[in-house]
């Protein structure tokens, strides 16, 4: 089950620049534990069916977990053994992009033992720094 957009506006997209902090989904909102991104960089559909598959195998149908990332941004490849030139290559796989603070996963209905043993285990699955975050309660 890979992750990808249902549509989008255009076929290819540019880079991009990943300066900055996370303008969203900073804190826990659904769950009660989650797990925040420290570092930059770019998480591919398949790391997130991975984390999310590990999750809900450690689970074992307790609990709940929300996936907070989408990859909307679609990276493109060349053919190995092709010269340069001739345009630029097609989709070869779609990533989200995350910036520091952002939360990837939240979990609920379990407890924090079961949670921070789950998410350390998904953790494993990213190229990224994390830590595990608990929901603050906003006055």
């Amino acid at each position: 089950m890979n992750m990808l957009p249902k549509r989008t506006k255009f076929r290819k997209q540019q880079k991009g620049s990943c300066a900055g902090l996370t303008k969203g989904a900073a804190f826990v909102d659904f769950g009660d534990y989650g797990i925040q991104v420290l570092e930059r960089g770019w998480i591919t559909s398949q790391q997130i069916e991975a984390c999310r598959v590990t999750i809900n195998r450690y689970f074992q149908r307790k609990g709940k977990v929300w996936i907070r990332i989408f990859p909307d941004k679609p990276v493109t490849k060349k053919p190995a053994e092709v010269r340069m030139g001739k345009g630029k290559g097609s989709v070869d796989h779609w990533v989200a992009v995350v910036k520091p603070g952002r939360i990837l996963f939240e979990v609920g209905n379990v407890s924090k033992e079961m949670a921070q043993n789950a998410l350390r285990r998904a953790a494993a699955k990213l190229p990224l720094k994390t830590r595990f975050v608990e929901r603050v309660e906003q006055v």
